[in-house]
């Protein structure tokens, strides 16, 4: 059980960057990316998504903004750019799938 969780974080940090990078240079909320994730994870939870955005705003990834009213917003960063264009190693902890194309 304990890699189904690792593997379900992993891929998860995964496609939040992606989401992010896909919807840049627009800024997303919490919620949007929560229903994005839904489509991938049906179970998933609020938190679990705001464990791995932190865990991403940790690693310098993306950009969190922590609002006062309680809405978190985010962007992505320089370096999670580079993670989800492949110009850069990806560190363990995320499920960036292996560059097929490359020879």
């Amino acid at each position: 059980m304990a890699d189904l969780d690792k593997a379900r974080r992993e891929g998860m940090r995964w496609n939040l960057l992606n989401t992010l990078h896909k919807a840049a240079p627009y800024t997303s909320s919490e919620n949007f990316l929560l229903d994005v994730m839904r489509g991938i994870y049906p179970d998933v939870t609020p938190l679990e998504v705001r464990k791995q955005l932190d865990y991403l705003a940790d690693r310098e990834l993306i950009d969190l903004k922590k609002e006062p009213s309680g809405m978190w917003f985010a962007d992505i960063g320089r370096y999670g750019v580079d993670i989800v264009e492949y110009t850069v190693e990806c560190d363990a902890g995320i499920a960036r799938p292996v560059k097929f194309w490359a020879s």
